[in-house]
């Protein structure tokens, strides 16, 4: 049992690795919800957060501060007053506000102080740091409500915040803004997290949510969303709980302003940001501009993943042996279907002009990703690839998937089928099943 789960972590850190790679130096927005601060979990989530500091990433904090302030009002007497969703905050409110986010700063530093980046590392010492980076101006007077002293985000220091960034710190980021005349403001811990990605032009805007993961209307578990398929989601699903409405709106408008990739992941699972951001499939739901996965020329950049992608399928004799070299001398042929700078699939295309026809190869997909129409999706490409350049006819040599492709207008056919140039390199000891097909 103990050399099975060891085995585990072990593959389980070697396909981390790619992403802790890819994580290294970039900026990275986290939202949390002062509800989660009331959590027994909190100190364990904190910790995520910080080894993604210590794994070189720079993060910025923003935490939320609802269920403390009420209990600030509830304790002072005070009873809160809220319109179009939004805090109305008034002088006596604001005393609790103040009270209730300065305590829960202190709190989050004082979890994070203890060490949590580098548990064991003698000397190592996680720094924190927090500031008046937010200038903030009143919501003023909307609909016949005045709002007094809630505010909202008008302007992020972001040179000051990026200094802090490149000196190693993790910056912590409370719900309060300040004027320019000394006045403070009760911000939305979204609307501060939101601009505060933009004014960074951050990589990623992370949101651990308190309703859970983001279901379709069929309670399946949303993965991806582009920009698009999030304002329809917005627009058709009224059962949306508010706050996954809210993170889904921030989202839309930050990926609309500046292409970042904006992460909805459930809080309360445990480990759940980590698992989000440092393996392949994740765990939440990730929503950005363009769709995560696309089908592109390779490049040499690309040998290696290609490399890897086939070679299982080498080894069971599925497909043909390529060695580095071969596929660095043939990279012009290929196509890669990229998963956020993971090679998922791949084909190549090779063409016999003087017949006008094509041999699609190498097909391959990778075992977590294959469902899905992944694989009709790269067989549509590199078919319509073949069309554009004047070819009428494409074949596979396949030993294995004949089913497969018949199943997609393919027909049997014969080694006179081939052309001249591709019958003289037929290998007989493979035997393969000539598969044509007609474009057009």
């Amino acid at each position: 049992m103990e050399t099975e789960q060891q085995q585990i972590g072990l593959d389980w850190f070697r396909a981390a690795v790619p992403y802790i790679v890819a994580h290294r130096d970039r900026t990275m927005v986290i939202a949390i919800a002062g509800e989660a601060a009331q959590a027994l979990e909190f100190p364990t989530l904190l910790r995520d957060i910080a080894q993604l500091q210590a794994l070189g990433t720079r993060v910025v904090l923003v935490h939320g501060a609802r269920p403390q302030i009420e209990a600030r009002l509830r304790e002072r007497g005070l009873t809160p007053r809220y319109a179009a969703g939004l805090r109305v905050t008034d002088a006596a409110a604001l005393e609790a506000v103040c009270d209730a986010v300065g305590r829960l700063r202190l709190h989050i530093e004082g979890l994070l102080s203890r060490n949590l980046g580098n548990p064991g590392i003698a000397g190592a010492r996680l720094r924190v740091a927090s500031g008046n980076f937010v200038t903030a101006r009143p919501l003023g007077v909307r609909e016949g409500v005045d709002f007094q002293f809630t505010g909202e985000v008008r302007r992020v220091d972001a040179p000051g915040i990026v200094r802090l960034l490149d000196e190693g710190q993790i910056v912590l980021l409370s719900p309060l803004g300040y004027s320019p005349t000394g006045e403070v403001f009760n911000l939305s811990g979204e609307d501060v997290a939101t601009q505060v990605a933009v004014a960074l032009k951050a990589d990623k805007l992370v949101f651990l949510t308190e309703a859970g993961p983001l279901r379709d209307r069929q309670r399946e578990m949303l993965t991806q969303l582009t920009v698009s398929a999030a304002e329809r989601l917005l627009t058709t699903d009224s059962g949306l709980p508010e706050e996954l409405a809210a993170h889904l709106r921030s989202a839309v408008d930050v990926c609309t302003v500046h292409d970042l990739r904006v992460h909805l992941v459930d809080r309360h699972i445990d480990g759940g940001l980590l698992i989000e951001l440092f393996s392949r499939q994740g765990i939440g739901t990730l929503v950005s501009r363009e769709p995560v996965e696309r089908l592109r020329a390779a490049t040499l950049d690309d040998v290696g993943g290609i490399f890897d992608l086939i070679q299982p399928l080498e080894s069971e004799g599925i497909l043909v042996r390529r060695s580095r070299e071969h596929l660095e001398l043939e990279i012009d042929c290929f196509r890669v279907l990229d998963a956020d700078g993971l090679i998922i699939g791949t084909a190549a295309l090779y063409t016999f002009p003087e017949t006008k026809a094509a041999e699609i190869a190498c097909l391959a997909l990778h075992p977590e990703y294959r469902g899905g129409g992944r694989g009709d999706q790269i067989l549509e490409h590199v078919e319509t690839l073949a069309w554009r350049r004047g070819h009428r006819q494409v074949f596979v040599l396949t030993t294995r998937t004949q089913q497969w492709f018949q199943e997609r207008g393919y027909r049997e056919g014969q080694i006179t089928d081939l052309p001249p140039a591709r019958q003289a390199l037929y290998n007989q000891a493979r035997n393969s099943k000539v598969l044509v097909k007609a474009l057009g």
